[in-house]
């Protein structure tokens, strides 16, 4: 199959394209069958030769989506311009999650106070409405919790550590009023 391409030349810096008719699968850099013009993407010139193009396309060979833009813009074929560039799945992804944040601001800047104070209202009652409140069985008695025993002797608890508030008190009686 024939595609018709762009291949690059020109300095380092300083781009200039061939358009150029080869085989699909060919290396764009290696030889081709035709030079069919040139495009300068600094200058935005391009040189086509258009008898040359409108033959192999009539045999068959298919433009790059590049190509076809240039050629919609001159006039050489019919039909749509085709996009080029193509974004990744992850700045795609970024782009959207932008959007959103951008529509979500200007709703909340649309929206006047009273409007504000319902919706905040409406996400309460929803929230309420999709936790179930547990009812207590009347079968089972609640659940006590242990209680801690004091050893009021050593002034620790049942697990023989000290009572904070106990030392606090102790310290507080022990401190001289005087200053």
């Amino acid at each position: 199959m024939l595609s018709i391409r762009l291949s690059r030349k020109g300095k380092k810096k300083q781009p200039l394209y061939r358009v150029i008719i080869c085989e699909k699968h060919k290396d764009p850099w290696g030889d081709y069958l035709e030079n069919l013009g040139t495009f300068n993407p600094k200058t935005k010139e391009i040189s086509l030769n258009i008898d040359r193009i409108k033959y192999w396309l009539s045999k068959g060979a298919q433009p790059s989506d590049t190509i076809w833009n240039m050629l919609v813009e001159k006039g050489v074929v019919e039909g749509k311009k085709k996009k080029v560039s193509k974004i990744s799945k992850k700045r795609l992804a970024k782009k959207d999650d932008g959007k959103k944040d951008e529509v979500k601001k200007e709703e909340k800047v649309e929206q006047p106070a009273d409007v504000k104070e319902e919706i905040v209202a409406d996400k309460k009652e929803s929230k309420a409405e999709d936790k179930p409140v547990e009812e207590p069985k009347k079968d089972e008695a609640p659940k006590e919790e242990p209680k801690k025993e004091e050893n009021v002797e050593d002034g620790k608890n049942n697990e023989g550590v000290e009572d904070k508030e106990d030392k606090k008190e102790e310290k507080k009686e022990e401190q001289p009023a005087d200053k």
